[in-house]
């Protein structure tokens, strides 16, 4: 489990196929407090670490997840939005966030707002893509939270500290992101639509 609180960027160094898997190896600072076997969610996908040297590690995608999330068209010296499982006990910034991606959206604008920007994102029209306004969503593995929320869209609002320390930044109009909706509605729906 993770909070969406982003911990560290990383920098891909090579991308290399096998079969249906893909290889990643990325640096990063953290990468000397990692160990293998550890979950780790790049851009908000959980990835499994494989190997480490250094300040460098290593990382696999399955066709699956390479299919469902912008990791499919990772390349190298792009660079990710990092953060390590939750601890128990930890104190839960975000929200609950699983690390396992729902959909892709693509970025429609991006409004520069004298000190903060408005983000306004479109995905597939689907009974499961469900937010709300006020409500919680991950974007690249960042919790953010809805300001207007439409079938196929919604816009988010980010302060300057979060623009700087993930990958915002770097984003531009048609650019692909991941997203994972709120587990909770996402239960709350599963129940509501048997329920019918």
């Amino acid at each position: 489990m993770f909070t969406g609180i982003i911990e560290s960027m990383g920098t891909i160094l090579d991308v290399r196929t096998e079969g249906t898997n893909r290889h990643f190896t990325l640096q990063a600072e953290m990468a000397s407090e990692l160990k293998v076997d550890q979950s780790l969610a790049h851009d908000g996908v959980c990835l499994t670490v494989t190997s480490i040297e250094g300040r460098c590690y290593a990382v696999t995608a399955v066709e699956e997840t390479l299919k469902r999330t912008t990791l499919g068209g990772w390349k190298v010296n792009q660079v990710v939005n990092l953060e390590r499982c939750t601890r128990l006990g930890d104190r839960l910034d975000g929200h609950i966030v699983q690390g396992h991606v729902d959909t892709t959206a693509s970025v429609e604008e991006i409004d520069a707002r004298d000190g903060s920007w408005n983000i306004t994102f479109k995905h597939g029209r689907a009974p499961q893509h469900l937010t709300v306004a006020k409500g919680s969503i991950t974007v690249n593995g960042v919790s953010l939270t809805v300001v207007d929320s439409t079938q196929d869209g919604f816009s988010i609002a980010v302060i300057p500290y979060t623009w700087e320390h993930t990958g915002f930044h770097r984003l531009k109009t048609g650019d692909r992101v991941n997203l994972e909706f709120d587990v909770v509605g996402k239960y709350v729906a599963a129940m509501v639509s048997r329920q019918q």
